[in-house]
This record gives C-alpha cells, sequence and structure tokens, in this order.
C-alpha cells in the first residue's frame, strides 16, 4: 500500500479493477484504528462491494469463501447501501449490527461509512469496519452497574442531592419530597445555599472544603435545612466528594432527625408523668400553686397549661382542692369538679407528696357514672328481654320486654328458678341442663344466638333468639348470669316462607337454579359421596311458539305439566327442578349405567311428548337433554356440571332436536367459544351496538388536528362496554371480521366526507385493517365502493396494518397494498417495534406512513435508550420518505421531546381522548 493511496485489490472486489485507488483523506476522517478494523466500499451504479484484506479476520477467520464474504459483509451494510443513495457526498453515516461468526459466537461491528462522489451526486460509500464487541459488552458491564447504584440512590428513604460549583444538578425522591418540592425542576439549578439556614452555613463550608481528593468523605454533621416554604428541620448530613459528568462535584446525604430530637426531648420531660398519662397529672406547691399541667389535665378541665401553670388548683378545677385533706383520708377520694365550661365532673383524687409540693392525679369517672346512671333507664325500655340470674340459679332482675315475652308479670317472675321456664330446641327437644344460663354459670363460656322454642304459661310457644353471658367476666367467681333474647316467631315464619320461595320456583314449585346447585354441590361433596352422580338438562321444543301464540297464560300451564311429568319420571331420592324458562334439570345418584341413563332420558322424553290439553286444546311438545356423568373422583363442581350439561344440550338442539346427547370435554371447548360472545357479536351488528370513536391525530409543529383515528367500540346490552382487546380477536377467529371491517369502513367514510363537508376542513380518517381482512378477495372492492359511495377523496384515506400482520406474509400483503395503493389511499404500518421487521423489509412495501408503538413513546421522557430508539426510527423512516406517527403521548414533555426529534404527528390522551363524533367535531345539521 502506497502512502498517498488505498489501493482496493482484485480480490473480493465484485468488480472493481484490481489497484482501485481509494484517497487516504476520506479514510483518515472515518477514524480507521485498532487491530479489527477493514475498509470496504459500495459503487452505487454497479452496485458491487469491494474490501481490502483484514475484513475475512473480522467477520469470522479465514474459513470464509470469498462468496461468504461478500454475501455477511452485504446484509451488514444493507441498511446503509439501500437508504444512502440521495444523500450528497462526503455525508457520513454509522451503524452497529450483530452476527453470529463461524464459531457461532455473536460479534458486532461498528460500520462507518461516507458518501463519495462528484459535483453530479454521490457514487457510492467508503466505510470501515471496526470489531466492538468487547466495547460493547464492556460498555452494557458499566451501564448496569450505572443502572444499580441510580437505583440505590434514587430510592434511598436518605435524602440525596449532588451540586457542582455550588449549583444543585441533582435530587432524588427524598430530597424532593423533605425539601418540599413537587418535582425535581423545582430544586435542579438553584444555589445548594438556598436549602441550608445561616446558622449551619459556616459549618457546612468548613467541611466541604476540607474535601481535597476524590471520595473522600466529612464526619456526620447535624445541618439545619430549609424546605422551599421556609420551614426548617434538622438533618444528619455527610458530604463526600464525587465528580458529575466528568466535573468536580459533591454528594450529600441528609437523614432527617427532627423528628428522633423531638421524640427524645418529650421523653425527658414525661419520664416522671408515664405511669398516669390517661388521668389528669396536676403538680402544685404547698401552698396551691399549679406548677404542671399535662395534658390530660387540658382534656378534662379545659384549661391549657398556659392558662393554667400560676394559678390556683381549686380555681382551676372549679371546687375546693386541699391536698392535705385528700391525705388524711387516706390519699384517694371521690368529689365534684367543674368543666371550664360550667359542666359538672366526676372526679377521683389521689394525692402524694412530691419535694415541697404535691402532685395530684385526677381520674374523670364522669362518663362510668352517667353510664350506670342510665343503665336502668335504657335496659327498661329495650324490646329485646333481659334477666338476670343469680349465683343459686333465682331470676333477680327483669326488664318490661322479659315479662312481655314470657308472659309474666313482673312480681311473678323475680325469685323465679331460671330452670321452671319451659325451652325447646329446634328438633324439639329439651335442651342440656335445661337452661343455658346454667351452661354459661358452670363453665364461664359465653352462648350467643341460641334458637329456642319458649312454652308460655298460657300454653302457646313463642321462638327466641337468647345470648347467655357471665354479668362480670373478669370475676367468673361471682357466678351471676346475664340473659338477654328477642322474640323471632314472626322473623322465623317469614324466613321460613322467604326459604322456601328462595330455593323454589314459584311457578312450578320445583327446586330452583339455587337448589339445584346446592344440593348438586351436596351430591358431590363429603365421605358418602355416590360411585355416579348424573346431571339432565332438558329444554323444551317448540315451546317458543306455544308461548308467542297462545299467550303466557297458555304457556306457564305448560311448563306446570312438564314440571309435575318429569316429577312423576324420576325415582324418590332424585331431584328436579325449574331454570327458567322453558329449561329443567333432574339430578340423580340412584342409576350408574350408561343404559340406565339412556333409558331415563328416554322415559322422560316419552312423558314430555304426551299430548297437553289446555283450555281444549290439544298440544305437543318435545325435548332436547344434555347429560352430565361425575364419577366420584371428579373434580368438577356443580356450576361446571350444570355449564357442561348445557352445552351437551344445547349441541343437541344443533344436531336437530328432540334428542339427548353426552357431554365430553372436546364439546365443551367447541361450543363455548361459539355460543355466547360470537353471537352477541353478531346481534350486535345488527342491533346497532357497535359505534366509532374517533381520537385525534395532531401536528406536532402547528398543533393542528390533520387526522382521526377510527376505533371501534361495543356496548353490550347486558354486560356494558366491551373491551377491543375482548371482541376484535372473537371476530378474527371468525366471518365476522369482515364484516365488521366492511361496516367500519361504510359508517367512517360517510361520518368523515360529512364533517368535511360542513365544517370545511381538510381532515383525513385512519382505519385499521386486520391480518384477516387482508385475505378477504373482496377487500379492495369494498374500500372503493366505501369512497365512492360517501365521496370520501381517496386521498383523505390511510388504511392502518399491523406490523406483525404485514410480515406474515410479505409478499400477499405486497400485493393487497398495492391494489388498495392504485386506488389513491395512503397506507401506514402500525404498532412498529413490537414485530421484528426492519425498514428495509418495509421499504419493499408501498407505505406512506409509520406509527411508532406506544412502548417507546411511554419511556422517551425517563429513558435515553427509548429516546434514542424513536430518534434512531424517525430518521430512519424519513430517509425513506414516510410520515413517522407517535401513538400514547400522555403529557406535554413527551410531545416536546418528539417535536425536538422532529417527528411529524402524534396522538395520544394528552393531545384528545376517543371520543363520539359530535363531541369531537361539534354537533352540526
Amino acid at each position: 500500500m502506497e502512502a498517498d493511496a488505498l489501493a482496493v485489490p482484485g480480490a473480493g472486489n465484485s468488480g472493481h479493477p484490481a489497484g482501485t485507488p481509494l484517497g487516504n483523506g476520506p479514510v483518515g476522517d472515518l477514524g480507521l484504528a485498532g487491530d479489527h478494523a477493514a475498509i470496504w466500499s459500495y459503487d452505487f451504479e454497479q452496485e458491487t462491494l469491494s474490501w481490502l484484506p483484514g475484513l475475512e479476520n473480522l467477520l469470522g477467520g479465514g474459513v470464509l469463501t470469498e462468496a461468504e464474504i461478500e454475501s455477511r459483509l452485504a446484509d451488514l451494510v444493507a441498511p446503509l447501501t439501500s437508504g444512502t443513495r440521495t444523500s450528497p457526498p462526503w455525508r457520513e453515516f454509522e451503524l452497529e449490527q450483530s452476527f453470529r461468526n463461524p464459531a457461532g459466537e455473536v460479534r458486532w461491528v461498528r460500520l462507518r461509512a461516507r458518501t463519495i462522489g462528484d459535483d453530479n451526486g454521490s457514487t457510492g460509500l467508503l466505510g470501515i469496519a471496526t470489531d466492538v464487541t468487547d466495547i460493547r459488552e464492556n460498555r452494557q458491564a458499566l451501564e448496569d452497574l450505572t443502572d444499580r447504584y441510580r437505583l440505590l440512590v434514587e430510592l434511598s428513604p436518605d435524602a440525596v442531592c449532588v451540586h457542582e460549583a455550588g449549583v444543585v444538578t441533582y435530587v432524588n425522591r427524598a430530597a424532593v419530597s423533605a425539601l418540599g418540592a413537587s418535582s425535581t425542576a423545582e430544586l435542579i439549578g438553584r444555589p445548594i445555599m438556598d436549602f441550608v439556614a445561616d446558622e449551619s452555613l459556616p459549618a457546612l463550608l468548613d467541611r466541604i472544603a476540607s474535601l481535597h481528593r476524590q471520595g473522600a468523605s466529612t464526619d456526620p454533621a447535624d445541618t439545619v435545612m430549609l424546605r422551599l416554604d421556609g420551614t426548617k428541620y434538622l438533618v444528619q448530613s455527610i458530604s463526600v466528594r464525587t465528580t458529575w459528568e466528568g466535573r468536580p462535584a459533591f454528594q450529600v446525604i441528609m437523614r432527617d432527625i427532627s423528628a428522633q430530637k423531638a421524640a427524645e426531648a418529650t421523653l425527658r420531660y414525661q419520664a416522671a408523668l408515664i405511669s398516669h398519662v390517661s388521668d389528669a397529672i396536676i403538680a402544685t406547691s404547698g401552698t396551691g400553686v399549679v406548677t404542671s399541667w399535662n395534658p390530660a389535665a387540658e382534656n378534662v378541665y379545659g384549661w391549657t397549661a398556659g392558662e393554667a401553670i400560676g394559678g390556683t388548683v381549686s380555681e382551676l378545677v372549679g371546687a375546693e382542692l386541699d391536698p392535705e385533706t385528700v391525705l388524711r383520708r387516706g390519699g384517694v377520694m371521690r368529689t365534684t369538679h367543674r368543666h371550664r365550661n360550667g359542666s359538672t365532673l366526676a372526679i377521683r383524687i389521689s394525692a402524694a407528696e412530691m419535694n415541697d409540693g404535691f402532685v395530684l392525679v385526677c381520674a374523670d369517672e364522669t362518663a362510668r357514672r352517667r353510664a350506670e346512671q342510665h343503665y336502668s333507664t335504657v335496659v327498661a325500655s329495650l324490646d329485646e328481654g333481659v334477666v338476670v340470674i343469680g349465683p343459686g340459679g333465682l331470676i333477680e332482675s327483669a326488664n318490661p320486654a322479659a315479662c312481655r315475652i314470657i308472659g309474666v308479670g313482673h312480681d311473678d317472675l323475680i325469685g323465679v328458678p331460671c330452670v321452671t321456664l319451659e325451652l325447646y330446641d329446634e328438633q324439639g327437644r329439651i335442651p342440656p341442663a335445661r337452661m343455658p344460663s346454667v351452661i354459661t354459670r358452670r363453665t364461664g363460656a359465653t352462648l350467643t344466638g341460641l334458637v329456642l322454642r319458649l312454652r308460655r304459661p298460657a300454653g302457646d310457644d313463642v321462638w327466641i333468639s337468647l345470648t347467655s353471658r357471665l354479668l362480670t367476666p373478669e370475676d367468673p367467681s361471682a357466678q351471676a348470669v346475664v340473659a338477654s333474647f328477642t322474640d323471632i316467631t314472626e322473623r322465623r315464619a317469614i324466613g321460613e316462607r322467604l326459604a322456601h320461595e328462595a330455593t323454589h320456583d314459584p311457578l312450578t314449585e320445583l327446586a330452583n337454579r339455587t337448589l339445584v346447585l346446592d344440593s348438586l354441590a351436596e351430591a358431590l361433596s363429603g365421605a358418602g359421596r355416590a360411585e355416579l352422580t348424573t346431571l339432565l338438562f332438558i329444554d323444551l321444543d317448540k315451546f317458543k311458539v306455544i308461548n308467542d301464540s297462545l299467550g303466557h297464560s297458555v304457556g306457564d300451564k305448560v311448563l306446570r305439566i312438564a314440571g309435575e311429568r318429569l316429577r312423576r319420571g324420576i325415582g324418590e331420592n332424585d331431584l328436579v327442578g325449574r331454570l327458567g324458562g322453558d329449561e329443567f334439570v333432574v339430578v340423580t345418584a340412584e342409576i350408574t349405567e350408561p343404559h340406565e341413563i339412556k333409558a331415563l332420558a328416554e322415559h322422560l322424553r316419552e312423558a314430555l311428548t304426551e299430548p297437553i290439553t289446555v283450555n281444549g286444546r290439544q298440544l305437543h311438545i318435545d325435548a332436547s337433554i344434555g347429560i352430565v356423568t361425575a364419577a366420584n373422583d371428579d373434580t368438577r363442581t356443580a356450576e361446571d356440571l350444570l355449564r357442561d350439561a348445557d352445552v351437551a344440550m344445547y349441541q343437541a338442539k344443533t344436531l336437530g332436536r328432540a334428542r339427548y346427547e353426552f357431554f365430553d370435554v372436546e364439546l365443551r371447548e367447541r361450543m363455548q367459544r361459539r355460543l355466547r360472545m360470537e353471537q352477541d357479536l353478531r346481534d350486535a351488528l345488527q342491533n346497532e351496538e357497535l359505534w366509532t370513536a374517533y381520537q385525534p391525530v395532531v401536528d406536532i409543529e402547528s398543533g393542528e388536528m390533520v387526522a382521526v383515528e377510527a376505533l371501534l367500540r361495543w356496548k353490550h346490552p347486558a354486560h356494558g362496554t366491551i373491551s377491543p382487546a375482548e371482541f376484535i380477536p372473537l371476530a378474527e377467529e371468525s366471518d365476522l371480521i369482515n364484516l365488521i371491517g366492511k361496516y367500519v369502513l361504510r359508517t367512517t367514510t360517510r361520518e368523515i366526507a360529512r364533517r368535511r363537508e360542513q365544517l370545511g376542513i381538510d381532515l383525513n380518517l385512519k382505519v385499521n385493517l386486520s391480518a384477516r381482512q387482508l385475505d378477504d378477495p373482496h377487500l379492495v372492492a369494498g374500500v372503493q365502493d366505501a369512497l365512492k359511495t360517501t365521496g370520501l377523496p381517496p386521498h383523505a384515506l390511510t388504511l392502518e396494518v399491523t406490523e406483525s400482520a404485514l410480515m406474515r406474509d410479505q409478499a400477499a400483503a405486497a400485493e393487497v397494498l398495492t391494489s388498495l395503493r392504485d386506488l389513491g389511499v395512503s397506507l401506514a404500518i402500525d404498532d412498529f417495534g413490537t414485530g421484528y421487521s426492519s425498514l428495509a423489509q418495509l421499504q419493499r412495501l408501498p407505505l406512506d406512513t409509520l406509527k411508532i408503538d406506544r412502548t417507546f413513546v411511554t419511556g422517551i421522557a425517563e429513558s435515553r435508550d427509548a429516546a434514542a430508539i424513536v430518534k434512531s426510527i424517525i430518521a430512519m423512516a424519513h430517509a425513506v420518505d414516510l410520515i413517522v406517527v407517535a401513538e400514547g403521548v400522555e403529557d406535554e414533555e413527551q410531545l416536546a421531546i418528539l417535536r425536538e426529534l422532529h417527528c411529524d404527528q402524534a396522538q395520544g390522551f394528552h393531545l384528545g381522548r376517543p371520543a363520539p363524533p359530535d363531541k369531537l367535531f361539534g354537533a352540526v345539521g
């Protein structure tokens, strides 16, 4: 190689004549360095690659042939050779690519290139390939270490800040909170001294000045800090000399110790009062002057400590209070004091001498004494009977409600042994020891909510709910018992009636769904579970015709007759129930053989098919029966069996009615997928439950709405709003997606065409296409018909296809998209970045717009990596003349970053949520 030129050798130059000179100037500018680099070039006109010796080592050693070297190099530089043809000469480009060498190792190469040419434009590329595998691995390790350190600092409960030349450059979350800020923006860029109190500044500056070397730190020191609102708080701080982006800086770690200091002071002050903090504690001099007044005293008497200290104790408590008198009476006495507002207080005083004065502990018993006074009044007014039974078993007291419930007068009840009352349990038996109070007195146990029948002296019965407990649980030896009871006779009667109604069908008196499920669950559980439990789900055929043509009264009679026939057709221990409408079930555990089950199903069908005479008219019905069986090791629940029997019944209906079908798992999987949501979705088209919301798409530079994206919504009449994530996949699994797609295209083009004309706006409509729609042979014709019918200009319609749909079959997709493009509509790739495509692949498709997936936009403000990815996507998309739309813009910060990155358009909740057309555009005629 000569000193002033670089010659391309004949070997592997793919068409260049041997020794073609490549000047040192371009190569030097590209930064050739190191032992792991090789030079290459590409001729735009000839579309040929050339390289210098050394590339074979970089790509995997001498084992590669020239053809393999050329193929690998072509793959690596493809993004550069395809995207730089129109660039002017001397433009530089850089790209990092990965590849797997012959040894199976993943290697990374950095490709730097410059366009070369003359005044007429670029004629080729000159580039250098450098092995950067070790650099990337080291950089990744450093980034991982940095991320771990950053996370530890950011989540530290201690406040951490960094200041450079006295200016704050970083604060963690704890520092933002501690300094009273709402965001880091309020703190970054401000002088650190703004947050240090004047009294702490000199010492802080001295400590910082003592740090002369990297990593040096100060000893922990107390510092008074200032919040943004000017309030002060105390921290223990440590300063560390460090660097920030390569420049000298200081990191400060601060732990708030205000609460700790305050707690220490409080503990010292209250140490002498710790044993009586719940009562008013008053210290006085020997002459009765108050020297201490605790918080409890403030609550009891209403005087603050500041008002009380220095005053006379007798004046403050509203009564004569002589500590020496209390001491002479044993140190404790009960008396009456007054609150500051004049109310009366019942006080128990304890007095003790201390130094040259006294300590008075005043316990407020006002509430307890008032409760005692109110007790008799409250008990007397209760609707609940209350009796107190003494240790000997005699009734000592009874309130009026107890006398009324028992049916005797007060005087006739007092002194009567409690065991003389006639009590029976729900089975009619006499309870143990005749009276629950006897058990409570003997064991101390509380008996709650016992339901008993009480025989009154007049001979009639009353049902009561009784609770028995010790009168003084803290002193069980007293053995007095209080029994309280409520008359529940009427409530019980209502409950029994409601219980029957809650478990039986009011029309047929058969078991309802609740009782069926409870009985089935009981049959499926327990040690005595039958060998086989069978459930028959019966749906009447032809009943709807009878009900609709002859009226509900006739239909009700038919249902009652059908229910009675089913009841007569089962065994004594079997259960028949009505679930609702014309659906019945039979549960049996008496038969175990398949032929017996089939015989029972045929027997029930035969019973139902006998003519029914109603109002002189002879009617005929039949039944479709679904059968499910559960062996004693079956783990399905009652709900599971009922569901599976329903599925089998539906299969019987599907296969022609008037028959029975047994359930199997495959049947459930087939039927459950299609019997409900698919039919509901099919009905939704007919019932106009589907509607379209429109989300604005905004030009980032002007801020104007330039387009709207049509988003399908479903409001189910029973289940409310159904998520598109739930019903769109269901539609795609069936033939519904094409019907729905046509509906959306027809309605949205009509709506936007009308809005464009009425409002005089140039607005673009964006409509999504699914992968299944691309396979629809009528898609292109449908789009053409919608444009022609609604009058929407073709250029005003953009059809969006997801990246995954395009990559599924690129050749087929390209053919369909080309046909659509011929209509004049625009085409967009949606959710870019979630698949495995590249712009080189997409360049083969007739696309106009690229939509960056929201997952990249969401992290653009917090992650430099996300921002770099978005920037790269925008740059590459612009290089192939694609309009770039960012999805999922949630705040102004994301929008500002996208504007800086020269993104064209954006959409998201920050710019506008999906809304009905009248809400978005306003109601127009």
